[in-house]
């Protein structure tokens, strides 16, 4: 799949299907985009993971954070990657560990890596990158 551009009714489906997204990459600090966006989603209803292993055990925004995706004690929905785009190929390899396998990938603004998101795919994921879902929902969804 190209994933130069995305049809608006892809990125609103998946926001309106996803339940559960583990924030890989999760900050404390305010000032971190990651912090911003966990927030922002667990606004919007969503049950939100952190996931951060120098942060594991602790808080943010209430939620215990976890050392890794499998780590985490339920089924997660979605991925959501705030990692450097190099780091991705590692994290689809950990997030096709994962049993059950979440559906979806997202790669926050400038996370992107083709190659990462072929593998995802061929194990059945959609994979969303170079977007931001505290982006696109208030643009789609309101």
């Amino acid at each position: 799949m190209s994933h130069d551009r995305y049809d608006d009714a892809e990125i609103a489906a998946v926001l309106k299907t996803v339940k559960t997204i583990a924030v890989l990459g999760a900050s404390p600090n305010p000032a971190r985009p990651s912090n911003g966006v966990m927030q922002f989603l667990i606004s919007k209803g969503y049950k939100v993971f952190p996931v951060n292993p120098g942060q594991a055990g602790k808080e943010i925004h209430g939620r215990t954070v976890y050392a890794s995706l499998a780590d985490i004690p339920e089924p997660i929905d979605m991925v959501d990657v705030f990692r450097a785009p190099e780091h991705l190929p590692a994290v689809v390899d950990e997030v096709l560990s994962v049993e059950p396998q979440p559906k979806y990938l997202w790669g926050q603004l400038s996370v992107r890596n083709d190659e990462a998101a072929a593998t995802a795919e061929a194990a059945g994921m959609t994979v969303i990158m170079d977007r931001c879902p505290a982006i696109e929902y208030p643009r789609l969804i309101g």
